[in-house]
């Protein structure tokens, strides 16, 4: 990476996990669109990865009290064995058709969520591993599934803090697993190794930032702000698939 490059790179990675922080998800949502012009796919797959792992385990600490455990058992176990098969298949499959179907999937649920505010979703045990299955399997393959982690869980209706909390513990689990898949298929060559400590420094500092914003947001607009997220995010999705294509 050009040297220009690099301080506009630690500030798409800080701001990305920032608002990953607040909505539960968007680090790699709004970070790989944009390392993708720095870099090439598998490079910033493993760069970004990385940036949402050291976000999220700052959220886990500055939002431990909301932890629940069960809600991390049901949804992160079927994401840990799906996110393996959907790293696996990075090089099989072509991401940029999946993109643009999850984002469309995305749009339309956001846009029915926010004009239908009672909308819910049954906390049942098999949507709970339905939703970590498929999250799971497209973090894997894609970079990409908070979104849809974000979608199942903000549908059970769960307090801001015990949301927060707990979709970072998953996508915790999710990228330790898929992780050391990458570096073992040699995604990051040696010369990218420099960057891991700042962006592992940055996503503390990040989700520390975040954590004091959604201190300020009140409980009844959260799930608003979540929604609209989300609505956001596909369009980046959608918007990434196709230049892709």
């Amino acid at each position: 990476m050009m040297n220009e490059f690099i301080l506009p790179f630690f500030m798409a990675a800080f701001l990305s996990v920032v608002i990953g922080t607040v909505a539960g998800f968007g680090t790699s949502t709004i970070f790989l669109p944009i390392a993708l012009f720095f870099l090439d796919f598998k490079t910033a797959l493993v760069l970004v990865a990385i940036s949402h792992v050291s976000g999220n385990a700052g959220a886990i600490t500055f939002f431990r009290h909301g932890l629940d455990k069960k809600l991390i058992l049901l949804f992160g176990v079927p994401s840990i064995i799906l996110t393996i098969l959907g790293a696996y298949l990075v090089i099989y499959i072509p991401q940029d058709i999946l993109q643009i179907f999850l984002g469309i999937f995305l749009l339309i649920f956001s846009i029915y969520s926010l004009l239908k505010p009672d909308f819910k979703v049954s906390a049942s045990k098999i949507n709970t591993i339905v939703g970590g299955s498929i999250s799971g399997f497209l973090q894997g393959l894609i970079g990409v599934g908070g979104p849809l982690r974000g979608a199942f869980l903000i549908s059970y209706d769960l307090e801001k803090v015990k949301y927060i909390a707990t979709i970072s513990a998953i996508a915790v689990v999710i990228d330790l697993t898929r992780i050391p898949i990458y570096l073992a298929n040699n995604f990051l060559e040696s010369d990218f190794y420099i960057y891991v400590v700042p962006l592992i420094i940055i996503g503390i500092v990040g989700s520390y930032t975040g954590k004091r914003i959604v201190s300020r947001i009140p409980q009844d607009a959260f799930k608003k702000v979540v929604l609209i997220a989300i609505a956001l995010a596909s369009i980046l999705l959608i918007y990434g698939g196709i230049i892709m294509l």
